[in-house]
């Protein structure tokens, strides 16, 4: 019998644009042709937590959608904070990158308070990073996605960044060269794309991590056919990594 492994999709009705989605189903594709048992989550404002959360995915939104659940998230920031500390692999796009730091505050003035997992702070300006990245992580590898943001983060001292880009004016806050951040298994970064679907390397870890801390040991039990299947979606993926890492942005 597979073993499972619940995934939660956080706020996917407020917070997901730019195709975060497609990170949710590439961790439900990849566990699956593993041979585990994806149980996808969606919570959005005042639905229930499941009893179990091995990964935890959330996306990018509109200031509007950031405004619309971070009342639900301070009720769930105790929780979140805690699993965080315990291990748990979580992913955080833009938006909830920004919303899982100290505060963000916007263009216009208004300051909303994060639940400080990531020790960083976001400041609304007028200048919008956009386009596609490719930045350079120790553990990953070059890791490619799409940026688009005014929010412009900056990590206080001591805080791992996900990787470095080369050119100013863009990743964290144009200035500093870095993009994205690290705290236990916990990812924040600006990379839409999806992410995860053109970097089957952080997928991967998340998969293990959760597998590992769940069940003990990464064990997957994989038909000939799932192999096949794996790597065929590989390939596609590092066919859209060349096709990304080539246009201008």
């Amino acid at each position: 019998m597979s073993k499972a492994i619940d995934v939660v999709s956080l706020y996917p009705k407020d917070m997901n644009i730019y195709g975060d989605s497609g990170n949710v189903l590439a961790v439900e594709r990849r566990l699956a042709l593993y041979g585990y048992e994806p149980h996808v989550h969606a919570v959005n404002q005042n639905d229930p937590w499941p009893e179990h959360a091995d990964i935890i995915l959330g996306g990018g939104g509109q200031d509007t959608g950031q405004k619309k659940i971070i009342e639900d998230l301070f009720r769930r920031a105790d929780r979140l904070r805690d699993l965080a500390e315990h291990g748990v692999p979580m992913l955080m796009i833009c938006g909830l990158y920004q919303l899982f730091g100290e505060y963000f505050e916007t263009i216009d003035g208004t300051k909303l308070e994060g639940i400080s997992i990531i020790r960083a702070y976001t400041v609304g300006r007028d200048v919008r990073m956009i386009g596609n990245l490719v930045e350079h992580s120790a553990q990953f590898g070059d890791v490619l996605g799409y940026e688009n943001h005014s929010g412009q983060t900056f990590l206080r001292e001591g805080v791992q960044p996900l990787g470095t880009v080369d050119g100013d004016g863009t990743g964290n806050n144009g200035e500093d060269h870095t993009e994205g951040a690290r705290v236990h298994n916990v990812i924040g970064t600006y990379m839409h794309g999806s992410l995860l679907p053109k970097n089957p390397k952080i997928t991967d870890f998340m998969i293990r991590t959760a597998v590992e801390r769940r069940y003990g040991a990464f064990d997957p039990e994989q038909t000939d056919a799932q192999r096949a299947e794996l790597a065929r979606i590989d390939e596609y993926a590092a066919h859209a990594r060349e096709a990304a890492a080539t246009r201008p942005r």
